[in-house]
């Protein structure tokens, strides 16, 4: 068994050491081990003790006044030892100014203020909310699911993408560089003729193994959901309130709906938190100083969900609607149907594919839409491509600069302001490993089995160049996805869908009620919309959890009439 993560404890004052673990080992002595250092120096030793065996580091909790090295110089270079740990500064109200600088300039995750009695209210929540976001993204290294594939088979890059976003540990085995993966494929091969299969690779890869040792192969999303636990059928016929779309709308939504005491079942076709859930880090959320992945975020909200009773369904989509009345029918992709009083449509969008030469043909093979984080690791020591100029993008950049060598930004348009919050703006000119190439487009996309390279033109002299990258990374336009509706809702010209105001009274003709719809409502009665498919929405994640927790403002005073 592996050893328990450890807690580090650092601080000069023995007294203030002593105090300190004894309240961490009365909440987390039983999951974690709780370690003490007297110096900053003797952290750190201990830190690299610790990762030279391999054991786990889940917080580093130090003081901020300390000789020699103080609790800020300590996290900072503690953070090259085990970045993966959290990193907490427990610091005197005088010293404030210098942990806002430390969470600025060293990635501290938090900072706490002495003293932290009673601790179940000034200690132990900040923790628990640290050492809940460590775990998430904890892998032990036994256990769990394994992945046998290629690296640059878009099946593979398919199945890596739903377990990572739906945050479901894995460990992933490269048949062209693991032995060891080429031996499991080679039983999968044999497995299959001795079932009547050909044995083929396309047909046996990508090859998950369950914990228990059964084999799974080359299995679709839908398949491998049902062996890792993830609900896809609904426990009940009629809902008072279903939602299409679990990004951070439909969540918030969701949540509101549930707690307030509406059946309430949530349906996503892929992973909760949608587009949002793919981003590397969103900074300028409220209540979140350091910032937080978008991954984080639907963790909680899927969490905060189920805990006051929504069913989630995923990956399950909703490919038609029907209205009787009050009631509407959803038809989802297994043929099933739900039948509610209230429906939400959340769906978000998609990003637009990209209008160059070869793309299609190498999507999932070295051309990825969204930040398709799955693929960090195998950017090491590589040049990345991103195009577009959005938030999203610029989160991308960021976040890829860790990992690869360098990171291109390809953008159409004449600046990054345009589009992009200027914290973002300023630290993407800062990060010395980023280029933006403005005025810039990707006109054709080459490579045999996977992206080689890439032919960029700069609009403004007509000259092309191409470049070998083996990245490239789609961040452009936004597709609705509506079309499943059918001419039953109102929609503009690019599918957007059509709310209170923005109704005319041709939109209206068929509206059956004497007050107008409401704000977010559509030109059905119950039916509302949230989010980034609404018509002229703000693209922002505090916008569309606003908008999905006021919706069910109006969804109540709509069932209210019924």
């Amino acid at each position: 068994m592996a050893a328990k993560p450890v807690i580090l404890a650092v601080d000069d004052d023995p007294q203030v050491l002593r105090a300190v673990a004894r309240d961490l080992r009365k909440r987390y002595g039983e999951t974690y081990r709780i370690v003490r250092a007297d110096s900053g120096q003797a952290a750190l030793d201990t830190v690299e003790a610790l990762t030279e065996r391999g054991d786990p580091i889940a917080l580093l909790l130090s003081d901020q006044r300390m000789p020699q090295m103080d609790g800020v110089g300590f996290l900072q270079q503690a953070r090259a030892l085990a970045p993966k740990a959290k990193r907490a500064l427990l610091t005197a109200y005088a010293d404030t100014e210098a942990a806002i600088s430390a969470i600025n300039d060293s990635q501290i995750d938090y900072y706490l203020l002495k003293p932290w009695d009673p601790p179940d209210q000034r200690l132990y929540p900040v923790l628990d909310d640290l050492l809940d976001d460590w775990q998430a993204s904890y892998r032990p290294g036994f256990g769990g699911l394994r992945v046998v594939g290629d690296r640059w088979s878009p099946q593979s890059h398919a199945i890596k993408d739903f377990l990572a976003r739906n945050q479901i540990p894995y460990e992933f085995l490269d048949v062209e560089a693991s032995d060891e993966a080429q031996q499991i494929a080679e039983k999968a091969r044999a497995y299959s003729k001795e079932a009547g299969g050909d044995g083929a690779a396309a047909n046996v890869l990508p090859l998950v193994v369950l914990p228990d040792g059964e084999r799974l192969l080359a299995p679709a999303p839908s398949d491998l959901a049902e062996h890792v636990g993830l609900q896809t059928n609904a426990a009940k016929d009629f809902y008072d309130l279903a939602i299409v779309g679990a990004g951070p709308a439909g969540l918030a939504g969701a949540v509101y709906g549930a707690s307030e005491g509406l059946r309430t079942v949530l349906i996503e076709s892929h992973a909760p938190g949608g587009q949002a859930g793919t981003s590397s880090r969103i900074e300028n959320y409220l209540g979140f100083p350091q910032g937080l992945s978008g991954a984080d975020l639907a963790r909680r909200g899927a969490t905060q969900a189920r805990r006051f009773g929504v069913e989630i369904l995923t990956p399950q989509t909703a490919t038609g609607l029907r209205i009787d009345g009050p009631y509407k029918t959803l038809t989802l992709g297994d043929g099933s149907e739900i039948t509610c009083h209230a429906l939400i449509i959340s769906t978000g969008v998609d990003w637009r594919r990209l209008p160059a030469e070869g793309a299609d043909s190498l999507a999932g093979s070295g051309v990825y839409y969204g930040a398709a984080m799955t693929e960090a690791m195998n950017c090491k020591n590589e040049d990345v491509y991103i195009v577009g100029a959005g938030n999203s993008a610029g989160q991308a950049a960021m976040f890829f600069a860790d990992y690869a060598r360098r990171v291109v930004m390809v953008v159409r348009g004449d600046s990054l302001e345009a589009k992009m919050s200027q914290y973002l703006v300023t630290r993407i000119y800062e990060t010395p490993n980023i280029d933006v190439r403005l005025q810039t487009e990707i006109q054709a996309c080459q490579g045999s089995g996977h992206l080689e390279c890439v032919t960029l033109i700069d609009n403004a002299t007509g000259e092309t160049e191409v470049v070998d990258t083996s990245f490239l990374f789609v961040f452009i336009g936004a597709a609705p996805g509506t079309e499943w509706l059918g001419d039953a809702v109102a929609r503009d010209q690019k599918g957007f869908l059509l709310t209170g105001p923005m109704l005319t009274d041709e939109h209206l003709r068929d509206w059956p009620l004497e007050r107008d719809p409401f704000l977010f409502e559509t030109n059905v009665p119950g039916i509302f919309v949230a989010g980034d498919v609404r018509g002229d929405s703000v693209k922002r994640v505090a916008s569309a959890v606003g908008e999905g927790s006021i919706t069910v403002h109006f969804i109540h005073r709509f069932l209210a009439t019924l």
